[in-house]
């Protein structure tokens, strides 16, 4: 077998890349080609370039086109970011077999598959309540700092929270409605506010569609499980003034139970490794020219989601959990053409995602079920913003643009207990902000510099007052530099925050007793005891993040089919908050622990927390203030401080062959993400062990084409993780996926229209690296690996 050395690695991960490597890249690449051909280039809504003759193959009526949406990570028209933008388009996720929005964002190296997401098994044991499926749904988590700390947008709008932990469910946006997701892995509240400290991620929906076009698709895992059956429909129109799309879906999976694996029979039965599913949802999207002035857009969609699943089972009980979730979301908005190029946009946004969990105990030897616990989950958004973009005067290498804009931002969340009739957590919060971004190119390439084809600043400032904590003001720098038609560079720095998730500052306030000895307590009397105050802190403080991103593209002008960008980012993040007592059995012993610990409480003390609090005592005696040695607070605090940094490697290379075209892309990315607790505890590794992202996970493939036929095959990487009870690390999972697809065309009579696709995704059907886990837990990392080995499908289309 041939030796790959490091530099043929690296030369074959610079052909490779994922899509979207620059949006300057694609404006130069088509800069030349209209140059060569006498074509003028034409902008489309994302701010990109191409060329006049792929603008025009759509035979529908030309629509009065007066909204333009900008690149993600700017608010100037076809504007440029500093940061990196990965963008995977529609043709893309249905050469790639992805089905949903959720599938599309597990093979982004740059996101972690732990939070919310399906297949995360029983919390994920280690990685903190945000390792968890409370609805089934799926949220992005860019760089493992938790899906709360990515923000997720609908055509540039906020969506609701869903569940406990502010995740966003980007799996309830119809995928056949999207026409690219781009996804921006650095942080931008100086652009759009809270929670982008990861980065964001925009659905941007189709604006024309027309026909209509009915699908079908059956699967399942070739090892037992998740048989899936899904029924699609999608219908548009266009007219002069404007257009319309609608899409609905139903969709259905069994479960994967764990003795339908090798490695998991010895878990009592039943246990759910990937949960049974359906879901329902539908969307409609509408834009409308008023004149040659104005333009009103409406994006509304609901999704409605059921799960069942079986956390591990005993051999005397078992225990079914159910979730129903329903998702929506309005939002319309209107653009106003202004004098001078400038406009003005109005938008609203309404959000809602309800989450109603079950947990029931089932006796094995009747079979009879108990209730034990059903839960509402309720977040509320709403949001209202008004904005202006335009030019404020020439400068060599074009205009200088700003956008300013003003708005208002409210969430509500609910957690209550539908059996008992208890609130646990009841609040809300919002938020008032202006915003000003500028936009500078200061040489263009008609200036002729030397060494000095293209320099451009940008600078944005965000400033938001929040009701509960006050006012966070959030800059961005950026310089994008272009030494000549092979390379360019780009670099930025910001400062982004996240505001405390609801549940953090409302849960009900509670008080536990514990014996001394039993929290680490040494050279106490036997009854002795301590106080541990629990649940949620109204004076929480914004969590803190200071990025800085850097990147170097490759596109030359030789080969105007290789585009390549290799990126390295660092987020030093503080005050994240958290439970401070990580292990409560050293809470007296643990010196990391004593800034938390008040070893002389005074009874008033005792009294202040116990009148807020659920009390609880565990000591088996009555509570006595004099015997309270200590109280360990562990209600939530600004307390940990975490360091991510790491390398994106990305690119992509077309080729014209005899017969088809062959497209090579795809994406490497490295992290290194280490975390301290308090400020007296040491920095320890995150990335790279037990339920936190691998250090290393990549994607890399190829796309053969000609006419109607298209086949794709992707190789997956991640790699192990360290244990850190025995210290031993696992495997590395590298898997295959393959799709191929067919499409007849218009002029076959009764065929015209059809489409045909085969998936396979870990065509060699590879099991999860295994580890030795605690008793009676699945023996793999269910937040890096997945558990469904092989799984085919078959779908079949028509369009009208």
């Amino acid at each position: 077998m041939k030796t790959i050395t490091l530099r043929n690695a690296i030369s074959i991960a610079l052909l490779v890349a994922a899509p979207g490597v620059s949006e300057w890249v694609v404006a130069q690449d088509a800069t030349r080609d209209t140059a060569a051909q006498g074509r003028a280039p034409v902008t489309d809504t994302s701010g990109k370039t191409h060329s006049k003759k792929s603008a025009d193959k759509s035979t529908a009526p030309a629509a009065t086109n007066l909204q333009t949406v900008t690149v993600t990570g700017t608010r100037i028209r076809g504007g440029i970011t500093p940061s990196p933008v990965i963008t995977i388009d529609s043709e893309q996720i249905q050469q790639e077999g992805f089905t949903d929005l959720g599938e599309v964002i597990r093979s982004v190296p740059q996101n972690f598959s732990g939070g919310q997401n399906p297949g995360v098994v029983g919390g994920a044991e280690g990685g903190g309540i945000a390792n968890q499926n409370i609805s089934g749904g799926s949220s992005l988590n860019l760089r493992g700092l938790g899906p709360d700390a990515t923000l997720t947008l609908l055509d540039g709008r906020r969506l609701a929270y869903s569940g406990f932990v502010q995740a966003v469910d980007i799996d309830a946006i119809p995928v056949d409605a999207v026409d690219r997701i781009e996804i921006i892995p650095d942080g931008a509240s100086a652009i759009y506010g809270s929670d982008a400290v990861g980065g964001v991620g925009n659905v941007i929906l189709k604006r024309d569609y027309n026909g209509v076009t009915l699908g079908t698709r059956y699967g399942g895992a070739t090892d037992g499980g998740l048989i899936t059956h899904e029924y699609t429909a999608a219908a548009g129109t266009n007219w002069s003034t404007g257009g319309l799309i609608a899409t609905w879906k139903k969709s259905a999976g069994d479960p994967i139970y764990s003795d339908q694996r090798d490695y998991t029979r010895d878990l009592s039965t039943p246990t759910t490794l990937y949960p049974q599913n359906a879901l329902r949802s539908g969307l409609l999207s509408i834009h409308q020219a008023m004149g040659d002035l104005v333009e009103l857009q409406l994006d509304t969609f609901r999704t409605e989601r059921e799960q069942l699943s079986y956390y591990t089972a005993i051999p005397t009980q078992f225990y079914p959990a159910t979730a129903k979730t329903t998702t929506t979301f309005v939002s319309p908005s209107a653009e106003v053409s202004l004098p001078n190029d400038w406009t003005m946009s109005l938008a609203g946004t309404w959000g809602k995602d309800d989450t109603i969990s079950g947990l029931s105990i089932g006796g094995r030897a009747t079979g009879r079920l108990t209730l034990v616990a059903r839960d509402l989950y309720r977040n509320k958004s709403r949001a209202y913003e008004l904005g202006a973009e335009g030019p404020l005067f020439a400068l060599p290498g074009g205009d200088a643009r700003l956008a300013v804009g003003a708005g208002y931002r409210t969430n509500t969340f609910l957690q209550g207990s539908l059996v008992r009739g208890t609130v646990s957590a009841d609040g809300d919060d919002s938020s008032r902000f202006v915003y000003a971004e500028l936009n500078l190119p200061l040489i263009g390439a008609d200036q002729a510099v030397p060494g000095m084809r293209r320099l451009a600043l940008t600078a944005a400032v965000r400033r938001e007052d929040y009701a509960s904590f006050g006012s966070v003001t959030t800059p961005k720098l950026g310089v994008i530099y272009g030494p000549g038609t092979d390379f360019s560079l780009k670099a930025s720095w910001g400062k982004s925050f996240k505001a405390p998730t609801l549940l953090q500052r409302y849960q009900t306030q509670s008080a536990y007793l514990y014996p001394a000895a039993a929290v680490g307590g040494k050279g106490y009397t036997d009854d002795a005891t301590v106080l541990i105050p629990y649940g949620g802190n109204p004076d929480l403080r914004p969590e803190r993040a200071r990025t800085w991103s850097a990147s170097i593209v490759f596109h030359p002008e030789a080969q105007p089919a290789l585009e390549a960008e290799l990126g390295w980012f660092d987020i030093d993040f503080t005050g994240r908050i958290a439970q401070p007592l990580v292990y409560q059995a050293q809470a007296l012993s643990n010196p990391a622990y004593a800034q938390f610990i008040n070893y002389a409480p005074t009874a008033g003390e005792q009294a202040a927390i116990l009148a807020n609090s659920v009390f609880s005592n565990f000591t088996g005696a009555p509570y006595d203030p004099a015997k309270v040695v200590a109280i360990a607070f562990n209600r939530y605090a600004n307390t940990v401080a975490q360091h991510v940094q790491g390398l994106d490697l990305s690119g992509s290379y077309l080729a014209d062959l005899d017969h088809g075209r062959l497209a090579i892309r795809g994406s490497l990315s490295w992290l290194d993400s280490a975390q301290q607790t308090t400020a007296a505890d040491h920095m320890r590794d995150l990335s790279g062990t037990l339920f936190y992202p691998a250090r290393i996970h990549g994607r890399v493939g190829a796309i053969w084409s000609e006419g109607g036929l298209s086949a794709s095959t992707f190789v997956n990487y991640v790699s192990g993780v360290t244990n850190t009870v025995d210290g031993r690390k696992s495997g590395s999972f590298p898997t295959v996926d393959v799709t191929l697809r067919y499409l007849t065309g218009q002029d076959r009579g009764a065929f015209s229209g059809l489409e045909f696709a085969l998936s396979v995704t870990n065509l060699f059907d590879r099991p999860p690296p295994l580890y030795a886990p605690a008793i009676n837990n699945p023996p793999y990392d269910s937040t890096n690996y997945s558990a469904i080995g092989r799984f085919a499908s078959v779908s079949v289309a028509r369009h009208w």
